[in-house]
């Protein structure tokens, strides 16, 4: 009986997953105007299906972010662990952030923006009149994602620097400080292109150099 579970489950798995790379598929095509009925289209499925799965568009808007955000995290973490000097990391992980939000735009659209909204050039497609429904409520969502991020953050940056009594407070400043940086700092960089990505790093990361360039590692940590 319970190899059975376990197959249903994996299977229940398997199919989630098939069914966010679907979503994917329309979300880069479409950006925030997305629709379930495209996505249950894309996934050769009806719509109830797709409820069944994920509830709601809610909650399918929140499988994605966890995947995205997941990815993004990751790569965050690797550009922090790389083996070089702090301010070449600093770097990394700024350039890591931008370079993900460019290159795949319509899928950051789709994270924090609302369907009627947007920042950047490309146009993007409302749901068609046949739908019968909007794009996703973006802007409902995507303040917890950015929580998410700079509470990851700030625990990156407490398990690698000494900021003495409070720091582990000092550590959420930054976290939420910096993920806010980047969000804002990239969102007017991908709609305008005002500088290259390399030229905003730079700028960035003086921006954040000051007390990071004097702060100790964390005794026994990973260290930045």
């Amino acid at each position: 009986m319970d190899n059975r579970r376990g197959e249903r489950e994996q299977a229940t798995e398997d199919r989630r997953r098939e069914l966010l790379e679907a979503a994917d598929r329309v979300v880069l095509r479409d950006g925030p105007g997305a629709s379930m009925n495209a996505i249950a289209a894309e996934a050769g499925i009806t719509k109830p299906i797709l409820y069944r799965h994920f509830g709601d568009k809610g909650g399918l808007y929140r499988a994605l972010a966890v995947r995205h955000t997941d990815a993004l995290l990751a790569a965050l973490r690797a550009a922090l662990d790389a083996p070089t000097g702090r301010r070449e990391r600093v770097e990394a992980t700024l350039d890591t952030y931008l370079s993900a939000i460019e290159a795949r735009p319509q899928v950051y659209r789709f994270l924090m923006h609302p369907a009627d909204g947007g920042v950047a050039e490309i146009p993007e497609p409302a749901a068609s009149p046949e739908s019968g429904e909007r794009g996703f409520e973006v802007g409902r969502h995507s303040a917890p994602l950015l929580r998410r991020l700079g509470e990851e953050l700030a625990q990156v940056i407490a398990d690698r620097i000494d900021f003495g009594p409070g720091g582990a407070v000092i550590a959420r400043a930054w976290g939420h400080g910096i993920v806010g940086m980047m969000h804002a700092a990239g969102d007017w960089w991908l709609h305008e292109r005002p500088c290259t990505r390399a030229e905003l790093v730079q700028s960035l990361a003086d921006l954040l150099w000051g007390r990071l360039a004097a702060a100790a590692d964390k005794a026994g940590g990973p260290g930045l």
